[in-house]
């Protein structure tokens, strides 16, 4: 049974990675400081399944806080720890900028500390296609040049890059950080376009469609990734340094439009449409080369865009009934 140390167990991924791990033999911990950016009461929900795990345990506190990061690895001494806590959203950092910082910064460099210190084995963080940024070059590759972000949330993720490399090098801590490629699927992040366009339209409210349609993205079904982390937990990078970089996506993007069809086909509804410009830090389209994740570990995606959504529906329909 291997101990491991989770943080932003709450979180969408983070709980279904966690539940994952729990399920086949881990032991595992579940940090989180159950911020209100998006409702608490989902958060809470996720918990209440994994408490039912025997060997799942919740520990909430903010990462921003050393001394609780510290008490932390004192006290569970991790074997793995995997990385997904974070202040999420490109629009949300137009707003709150000093909240990236602080979770996705500091927040981070207590984690690395926390891990170097304590000699873990293999630290797994989340990085997010959106260091990519301004990029022109189809499909994004790990080894392009990633210096211009769109946004103040994908500047920091860059940095989490930055930073594991430099504990790489200067302390031999093995580090594999993970650009995900907009993930989706049940229990999902209400402030994603296809849970605020699942929402509306069953409110018969119109939908905001950015870029008047114009966009692609690689949608990635949250179990897919969950079976990417498991794998590659296991996968200590063995360079000088110890660091490595992977795309997580599904590499086959579908237009924005095709994914408001297929919400529109599995709710039996038609979506009342308001189409507008670009918002301020979006980027038209994402892709990922995943070439290198099917290499390391035999990396197939399993879940179409069709039957994530279709399942994602069913969830929604349970959960937030009538």
């Amino acid at each position: 049974m291997t101990r491991v140390l989770l943080t932003g167990a709450a979180g969408f991924i983070g709980f279904h990675t966690a539940k994952h791990l729990a399920q086949t033999g881990h032991e595992v911990v579940g940090l989180d400081n159950l911020s209100p950016y998006y409702d608490v009461g989902l958060k809470r929900a996720r918990l209440s399944l994994l408490a039912q795990e025997d060997t799942f345990r919740f520990v909430e506190g903010d990462l921003h806080e050393a001394a609780f990061v510290q008490a932390q690895f004192d006290e569970i001494d991790p074997e793995i720890v995997i990385h997904l806590a974070a202040q999420t959203g490109v629009r949300h950092s137009l707003k709150a900028p000093r909240d990236y910082v602080d979770a996705n910064v500091s927040g981070f460099l207590n984690v690395l500390e926390g891990a170097r210190h304590h000699e873990v084995g293999h630290m797994v963080y989340a990085s997010s296609s959106s260091v990519y940024g301004a990029n022109r070059e189809i499909p994004f590759a790990e080894d392009q040049r990633v210096e211009k972000p769109m946004s103040l949330y994908g500047a920091t993720k860059r940095a989490n890059e930055l930073m594991a490399y430099s504990y790489a090098h200067l302390y031999g801590l093995p580090l594999t950080g993970l650009r995900l490629f907009t993930v989706y699927g049940p229990w999902g992040r209400p402030d994603m376009a296809y849970f605020l366009f699942t929402k509306a339209i069953l409110a018969g409210e119109p939908i905001s469609v950015f870029n008047r349609g114009a966009c692609s993205r690689d949608f990635t079904y949250v179990d897919d990734v969950v079976g990417a982390i498991s794998d590659l937990m296991e996968r200590v990078p063995d360079g000088e340094p110890p660091c490595r970089i992977l795309n997580v996506g599904r590499g086959e993007p579908a237009p924005l439009l095709e994914m408001i069809a297929l919400l529109e086909e599995n709710l039996g509804i038609e979506a009342k449409r308001v189409l507008l410009p670009m918002q301020p830090g979006d980027v038209e389209a994402t892709h990922a080369d995943i070439s290198e994740l099917r290499r390391l570990i035999g990396f197939e995606p399993k879940v179409s865009l069709q039957e994530g959504l279709s399942r994602f529906v069913a969830w929604y329909r349970e959960f937030y009934p009538g």
